[in-house]
């Protein structure tokens, strides 16, 4: 956006690969968890190198990927035995994650087998939740572990790198909806395809399914009249005001799509 915050990427990766990152082959294996500068003492582990992939990976693509098939070669999910490690929860839901970014075939398939066969998959229906428990017998799931694990599940390859490369500057003056009744009412989807906005309502549980919610959709970019058009063909007639209007949708995850007469 015209900014130039990046520019501090630079310097500090050039440090941190000259003194924090141990190379073989100009392939990175290792990097420092602890440094003490008083003894100058590094204390390095290969499984260091995993946290910040999901930095490194609109940045520095190239280290990333290297760095995430070491990881998933540790686990054995580039072969044919049964992985390994996958039961410590922090590994699997970072490893979850990061496949999600270079990976849509068979080593996601495998860790996704994983995720399902032994860390809790749940369904809390009343509460319209999906979480994994992680072996932890907490009474509440933990957010930062399932938080990656989504991210892992929704990503398709290269998504969240092309989240910082193709900078879509439009993103800030498109229609945006808000007014979301949250958690009784999700929008499994939200977007402008440059003419037309498409929402989907979906219910947090089943005695929300078919009630009607609304929301306000500011930023459209002509006034006048508009028409939303429910999935069975039924339209309803508005008129936008100052770019802005009031919607009222049906959630039932069907689809709703607001677009100019």
């Amino acid at each position: 956006m015209g900014t130039d915050h990046h520019r501090v990427f630079g310097p500090w990766w050039e440090h941190a690969t000259a003194n924090y990152v141990t190379w073989q082959d100009g392939r990175p294996v290792a990097m420092d968890l602890y440094y003490d500068p008083v003894v100058d003492e590094h204390v390095s582990s290969p499984m260091a190198l995993l946290a910040p992939v999901w930095y490194l990976a609109p940045q520095r693509p190239d280290v990333a990927h290297s760095i995430w098939e070491m990881a998933v070669a540790f686990a054995g999910l580039d072969g044919d035995a049964d992985p390994v490690g996958l039961e410590d929860p922090n590994f699997a839901s970072l490893l979850a994650m990061q496949t999600s970014e270079f990976d849509d075939d068979r080593i996601r398939e495998r860790i996704w087998a994983v995720l399902d066969d032994i860390h809790e998959p749940t369904w809390d229906h009343d509460l319209g939740e999906f979480t994994f428990g992680f072996g932890f017998g907490e009474p509440h799931p933990r957010g930062q572990l399932n938080a990656r694990v989504m991210a892992g599940w929704v990503c398709q390859p290269g998504a969240w790198s092309r989240i910082f490369a193709e900078n879509p500057v439009d993103r800030f003056t498109e229609p945006t909806v808000t007014g979301v009744n949250f958690p009784d009412v999700a929008l499994s989807e939200a977007w402008w395809d440059g003419a037309a906005l498409h929402l989907v309502a979906q219910p947090r549980n089943a005695s929300l399914s078919g009630t009607c919610t609304s929301v306000r959709v500011s930023g459209l970019p002509i006034d006048g009249s508009w028409s939303l058009t429910s999935s069975d063909g039924s339209t309803a007639h508005l008129d936008v005001l100052g770019g802005a209007v009031d919607l009222d949708l049906i959630v039932d995850g069907s689809r709703h799509t607001l677009s100019r007469i």
